[in-house]
């Protein structure tokens, strides 16, 4: 595919990083705005702005399949997928900063003015980002949650601890609940496919799979998941703190923002009507012990500074708070996060990037989930009508994976060797994200 990419931004970086060996890519930006490690890349650039003809017309958009807006500027955004739709019909995809806009734009029919965007899809990675967080919230002690078939099936991470009951078992040997599967650990920040034989050790990250009571049963019986969350912090009242502390209100679950700009906290006070908003500086230690922010069951430090969130999470951290889940804007800060015993890093473009990858995907798969990173993916395969029945254990993937769940009809079957699968059933596989081209491909018609 020949893809344009407006805005050599952090997310313009991520997704050009993660596209250009099998696509054609060029980005437009400014000559200036251009950081160097863009030059790492084999893509071609072209200076100026997204919204100029003239500049389309030099990155050759008359040839593009796609037309990716990621500037800083949400209008700029806006325009230049108009424009670009105006030369050509190509597919477009508009980041968004700002949630008047989100809603707006994706409005289309219940819009009454009717007005026509040409946009087809809208990416706001900050509602993903709060989704995302929402989800590893109502899991204590998960450092990554994800539901696929509205919940009949999930996706638990989970660290090991020096007091866990299954650190120094083989997995052979783990007493887990039936339906139940690990699929992924990663150690030393390095993502595998573990066997039977593998031995769980501390600080690994293991990825469990199964069906969602099953996984339910283990988060209670494995890792004492049994206490409800009742309190929360939140550390910065932005679009993601606010749609958070609403998510978690409706939950029943007691909220403290914190947050800098006292106009900000007037609107957040007017805007929830459960939480205690509290005017102040998240890095304010006496702020921090008089609130006992500490005691909180979670603090979710989400301000748009990577150092500010650091800074945060370390002081509630030393106040003991029992979990610490931070947003990260730089993904190369993310690793030293972890470093320093942060429980839990998000970040807004490892949710959007799944968004618009799944835009780049066959009709026939889906991507489900991106773990570690990008380190291994969750697939959804769609098995086509001519599909011959065969038992799983005879069934052969043209790469290494795990068929973790079958969904067939509105049942979720967790396969075993005997399972036969069939014409129309959806497959839930966990690979390695190396591996997940050459399954993509064997499914695609």
């Amino acid at each position: 595919m020949n893809i344009l990419i407006y805005g050599a931004t952090e997310t313009g970086y991520m997704v050009a990083s993660q596209l250009c060996q099998k696509h054609n890519i060029t980005v437009i930006d400014d000559s200036d705005r251009l950081p160097d490690k863009f030059n790492n890349l084999d893509i071609s650039f072209v200076a100026g702005s997204g919204a100029d003809v003239l500049v389309l017309e030099a990155a050759s958009v008359a040839s593009a399949d796609l037309f990716i807006a990621c500037s800083p500027v949400d209008e700029s955004n806006i325009v230049a997928c108009w424009t670009a739709k105006k030369i050509r019909e190509v597919e477009t995809i508009c980041f968004v900063r700002r949630m008047e806009l989100y809603r707006n734009l994706g409005a289309g029919a219940q819009n009454r003015y009717q007005t026509r965007y040409d946009i087809d899809t809208i990416i706001w990675p900050e509602q993903l980002l709060t989704q995302d967080i929402f989800r590893i919230i109502s899991v204590p002690d998960a450092i990554d949650v994800e539901y696929f078939v509205r919940g009949k099936a999930k996706l638990f991470e989970y660290r090991i601890k020096e007091n866990s009951i299954i650190r120094g078992q083989r997995i052979m040997d783990c007493s887990f609940p039936d339906n139940v599967l690990i699929v992924g650990i990663t150690r030393n920040h390095n993502l595998f496919i573990p066997n039977g034989s593998t031995t769980i050790e501390t600080d690994d990250k293991v990825v469990f799979m199964g069906t969602g009571p099953a996984l339910d049963l283990l988060a209670a019986s494995f890792f004492r998941n049994v206490n409800k969350i009742r309190t929360a912090a939140v550390i910065g009242g932005g679009s993601v703190g606010s749609m958070l502390a609403q998510q978690l209100e409706e939950a029943e679950i007691r909220v403290k923002l914190i947050e800098h700009d006292r106009k900000r906290c007037a609107f957040l006070a007017d805007t929830l009507k459960k939480s205690l908003i509290l005017h102040g500086d998240g890095t304010d230690l006496e702020l921090l012990e008089g609130e006992a922010i500490g005691e909180s069951d979670v603090t979710v430090c989400v301000t748009n500074n990577d150092e500010k969130n650091l800074l945060c999470s370390l002081l509630v951290k030393q106040l003991g708070c029992k979990r610490i889940i931070t947003r990260v804007g730089n993904l190369r800060n993310s690793m030293l996060f972890e470093r320093v015993g942060i429980d839990v890093v998000v970040s807004p473009r490892d949710s959007a990037m799944r968004e618009l990858l799944n835009r780049l995907q066959a009709k026939d798969v889906n991507i489900l989930a991106l773990v570690e990173g990008g380190q291994g993916e969750v697939l959804r395969v769609n098995l086509p009508e001519n599909f011959a029945t065969v038992l799983v254990r005879d069934f052969v993937l043209p790469a290494r994976a795990i068929i973790g769940l079958v969904k067939r009809g509105r049942n979720v079957i967790f396969p075993h060797g005997d399972t036969p699968l069939e014409a129309g059933d959806q497959l839930i596989i966990f690979t390695m994200a190396r591996d997940a081209e050459a399954i993509k491909k064997a499914f695609t018609r």
